[in-house]
């Protein structure tokens, strides 16, 4: 995706989170393993959960916000993930999998990081704090409930 406004930005993240759940929803069923299962299972769930939330974003933020030109922050920041499902997630463990998901999390937490520190009129910082904050939590809350997992 040709990123060039907020708006394509904010589109293209929630994708990312959309095109990560159907591939680990997709694995879930094909994993060997009953724990992996289940863990494909919950994240391919919270990533749903995170495109919805994402888009939800891009629906309430100021218009004239979401075309504001985002490209020229984008030259050396890109998200390093499996784009296409190739059942990746179904030859790693329980292990593998979080060790994946939460460094996916952590780029786009740091993008956003990364970008509101960049911005150049208040109410883009704002949109990215805001979308820093929701992911942060979100990464929290993930980890939590995969820590409880892991206890199982």
């Amino acid at each position: 995706m040709d990123i060039k406004t907020f708006r394509d930005l904010i589109e293209w993240t929630s994708n990312l989170h959309g095109n990560l759940s159907a591939c680990l929803a997709d694995c879930a069923d094909k994993h060997e393993q009953e724990r992996a299962r289940a863990l494909l299972d919950y994240l391919a769930k919270h990533e749903a959960e995170l495109e919805r939330i994402v888009s939800e974003f891009e629906r309430q933020a100021d218009k004239k916000i979401l075309e504001t030109r985002v490209y020229d922050h984008m030259a050396d920041k890109t998200i390093q993930t499996h784009r296409t499902c190739n059942e990746h997630y179904t030859k790693l463990d329980f292990d593998g999998i979080c060790r994946e998901i939460f460094d996916f999390h952590d780029q786009v937490t740091e993008l956003y990081r990364y970008l509101a520190g960049r911005a150049e009129i208040p109410e883009a910082e704002e949109l990215f704090e805001e979308l820093l904050a929701m992911e942060e939590n979100e990464s929290m809350r993930l980890a939590r409930q995969v820590g409880q997992m892991n206890d199982i």
